[in-house]
C-alpha cells in the first residue's frame, strides 16, 4: 500500500487526477464509465499476473491496464520492462503507450458451473497446477487464521506445496484436440503435462514456448509425455539450455486458435498463476483483447503508434 500512495503522489504532481480504491467492483466500475467517456489514462493493478487478468475480466473491451508489480513472478511486468518503482511506473504512465495485445479465453464445466475467463500469459495442466492448488490452498489458511503475513505469496510459500506434489502427483494422461475447418483434430493423446501460451514467459524466465508472440492471433502449445516427476525436471532442464526440448520426440509443439483437453482423471489446470478447476477444458485466442500501457522505448519494438 505503501508504494500505491507512493504512485499516486507522484501522478498527482505530474498532472493526473487520481483515485486508490481496493474494492474490485468499485475499481470496475469507475474505470468503466471512464473509460466510456475517454477519461481514463490507465487502471494500475498493484499485484501479479493474476492481478492483471482479474482486472481484464472485470473491464470493457479496450480500457488500459498496467501494473505495479507486487505478485510473485510478475511474468508480464518484466516481458515489458515495467519495474517495480512507483517512480518508474509514473514516467511509464506519464509518457509510455498502450498497445493492443491478444488474450485467451478458458471454457470450463457445463451447464449451471459453466465457468469463462480471459487469461493473459499462459495456461497448464498437470504438475504445475497441482501446486499451484497446494499454494492457494497454504494461502486460504494462512489467510484465515489471521496470519500476521496474510495471504502474501513469496516463492518459499512453494516449498511444501512442491514437496507434497512431488510424492503425490498422478501424471494422467490427457487428450489435446485443436479446432481446423470446423472441426477438433487430434494433436496428442498421451499427454501427461501441457502449456499453452499467449506470450513467451513462464515461471523465472524459462523458455518453454519460444515462439510464442502476442500480438499473432494464436496460441503455442507444449506438450510433454513423459510421466514421472523425473521427466519432468528432465524437460525443463532441456527447456532452460536454449529451449533443446523443441528437438526431442517427447514434447511436442505447435500453434492453433482453439484447443480442448480432456482426461479420465481429474487432472488441475492453472490460469496465470492462479487455480483454475479440472479438466475438461476449452481454451481459444482473443485477438486485441488487451490493451495494456507499456514503457515508449518497449512500445517502439511494436511498430509506431496508430
Amino acid at each position: 500500500m505503501v508504494r500505491a500512495e507512493k504512485l499516486q503522489t507522484l501522478l498527482r504532481e505530474k498532472g493526473f487526477e487520481v483515485a486508490l480504491l481496493t474494492d474490485l467492483t468499485e475499481v470496475a466500475e469507475k474505470a468503466n464509465a471512464l473509460h466510456a467517456e475517454g477519461r481514463l489514462r490507465v487502471l494500475v493493478g498493484v499485484g501479479g499476473d493474476g492481478t492483471a487478468a482479474t482486472l481484464v475480466n472485470l473491464t470493457a473491451p479496450g480500457t488500459p491496464i498496467t501494473l505495479l508489480s507486487a505478485g510473485t513472478a510478475n511474468l508480464l511486468a518484466k516481458h515489458f520492462r515495467l519495474g517495480s518503482s512507483p517512480e518508474r511506473l509514473a514516467e511509464t504512465i506519464a509518457h509510455g503507450r498502450a498497445l493492443t495485445l491478444d488474450a485467451g479465453l478458458a471454457i470450463s464445466g457445463e451447464g449451471d458451473q459453466r465457468k469463462e475467463r480471459l487469461f493473459l500469459v499462459m495456461i497448464s495442466c498437470g504438475f504445475d497446477a497441482d501446486i499451484v492448488d497446494g499454494v492457494h490452498a497454504r494461502r486460504e489458511e494462512r489467510y484465515a487464521s489471521g496470519h500476521r503475513r496474510g495471504a502474501h505469496i513469496s516463492y518459499f510459500s512453494y516449498t511444501k506445496p512442491i514437496l507434497k506434489s512431488l510424492f503425490g502427483y498422478r501424471f494422467s494422461k490427457m487428450k489435446i484436440e485443436k479446432r481446423e475447418n470446423d472441426a477438433w483434430t487430434e494433436v496428442e493423446d498421451r499427454a501427461r503435462w501441457a502449456f499453452f501460451f499467449n506470450m513467451n514467459r513462464y515461471g523465472w524466465g524459462l523458455p518453454l514456448a519460444p515462439y510464442a508472440k502476442e500480438r499473432d492471433g494464436l496460441l503455442d502449445h507444449v506438450l510433454f509425455r513423459g510421466g514421472t516427476v523425473f521427466h519432468g525436471c528432465l524437460y525443463l532442464l532441456f527447456a532452460q539450455i536454449f529451449s533443446l526440448h523443441r528437438f526431442f520426440s517427447w514434447a511436442h509443439m505447435g500453434q492453433a486458435t482453439r484447443y480442448r483437453i480432456t482426461s479420465d482423471a481429474p487432472v488441475p489446470f492453472q490460469l496465470d498463476g492462479d487455480p483454475g478447476g479440472t479438466l475438461p477444458l476449452e481454451i481459444q485466442v482473443i485477438p486485441d483483447r488487451l490493451t495494456f500501457l507499456v514503457p515508449e522505448k518497449i512500445a517502439q519494438k511494436f511498430g509506431p503508434a496508430s
